[in-house]
């Protein structure tokens, strides 16, 4: 008896070591950056979205819709059997060498899920970029669809602007930010998500935070907006401390709305009121759930956000790269391609790395997913 209760202590013991090494390696990285503090602690305690200690959407937003419980959802995700969730080809692409772009060519590049570069009047914008080839703080946890991640940071140009949606880990991606901080001139994002960047080693004359509803003049041609969004943030065990937010890019001949991560909701129409009509509109199309449907359009919320945006094309993005629900990985691309016949707006649907023409509204793209496997 003695020997199997000093052989149950030794794996209870083991197991706590485990744990515990676990714990301080997770907790010595930098990658979960850093919360706010400070002044920048005092300026978000004054926002009027800051409220009872957290950030909050402009309707009330749990997480889960009513019915559902992260039990259920949890058990779902690991246990239920979803074919093709993973594609087991690798998806075709098409690299278009951004070093060679025309400086007048205005274009716009996916990398896959929300990661994408715009160049627009001679500026460059980078969005959301992971090229880490994974989705999650914990290494090979959430791994990029095989011929997803064609793209590194050596293959990226010196960007003018990196907009931060928000702050979860497949839109700031650590390794991806510190690789790119050399070629880096300003970084956009929402209040308190700069936290971050500077514990990476961004100075911060590099680091221009915003409200909803801020704006921002970049040069005499383009203006940036931050506009609500309805999602949440957070890293690690952090929730709803920093800003999450959409982008409208206004020139003075294109209006582009970059949507981040959003339910659907009133700020659609807002924005499309406001500062529509739009020329493209990128929405969260993706890593969807009936149960997370407030924070995740569905395909067809998706469609009607672009009508509510008075948008002429839809690009639908947040797919295509790393398995974060429970539908077939091509679902997305299927179901807004069915839904888009009932609608007047084109659908902006390229291969990673296809070049969108952002003046040419007629481009049309092929539906390179079927017979994906």
């Amino acid at each position: 008896m003695r020997q199997k209760i000093k052989f149950l202590m030794g794996i209870i013991l083991l197991i706590i070591l485990l744990v515990s090494s676990l714990s301080y390696f997770l907790l010595k990285q930098g990658q979960w950056g850093k919360a706010p503090a400070g002044e920048r602690l005092l300026r978000i305690q004054q926002s009027p979205n800051f409220r009872d200690g957290k950030f909050q959407n402009q309707s009330p937003t749990p997480q889960l819709t009513e019915g559902y419980s992260m039990i259920q959802v949890g058990f779902e995700y690991f246990f239920n059997s979803v074919p093709n969730k993973i594609p087991t080809d690798s998806l075709p692409s098409h690299k278009t060498d951004l070093f060679k772009l025309d400086h007048d060519e205005d274009v716009l590049i996916w990398f896959g899920h929300s990661s994408y570069f715009i160049q627009l009047n001679g500026k460059k914008f980078l969005v959301d970029p992971v090229f880490s080839g994974n989705a999650s703080p914990l290494p090979g946890f959430n791994p990029a669809f095989k011929g997803s991640d064609i793209y590194t940071v050596e293959e990226i140009p010196a960007i003018d602007y990196l907009l931060i949606t928000h702050d979860h880990y497949d839109h700031l991606d650590y390794q991806t930010i510190l690789k790119l901080e050399p070629k880096v001139a300003k970084v956009i994002c929402g209040l308190g998500v700069g936290a971050h960047f500077e514990s990476w080693g961004f100075g911060p004359e590099k680091v221009i935070e915003k409200d909803w509803y801020d704006s921002l003049r970049i040069d005499s041609q383009t203006q940036i907006h931050f506009w609500p969004a309805r999602h949440f943030s957070g890293r690690f065990l952090s929730t709803n401390n920093t800003l999450w937010g959409a982008f409208a890019l206004i020139s003075t001949d294109k209006r582009i709305f970059l949507g981040g991560d959003s339910g659907y909701d009133k700020h659609f129409k807002e924005a499309g009121t406001q500062l529509g009509p739009f020329d493209l509109a990128i929405l969260d199309n993706g890593q969807y759930n009936e149960a997370w449907r407030l924070i995740h359009c569905l395909p067809d919320e998706v469609l009607q956000a672009a009508d509510d945006l008075h948008a002429t094309r839809l690009f639908p993005v947040h797919s295509a790269k790393f398995k974060m629900a429970n539908h077939p990985w091509d679902e997305p691309l299927r179901r807004i391609s069915d839904l888009d016949g009932s609608s007047p707006i084109h659908l902006v649907t390229p291969m990673i790395g296809e070049k969108v023409l952002l003046n040419d509204e007629h481009q049309r793209f092929s539906r390179w997913w079927l017979g994906v496997k």
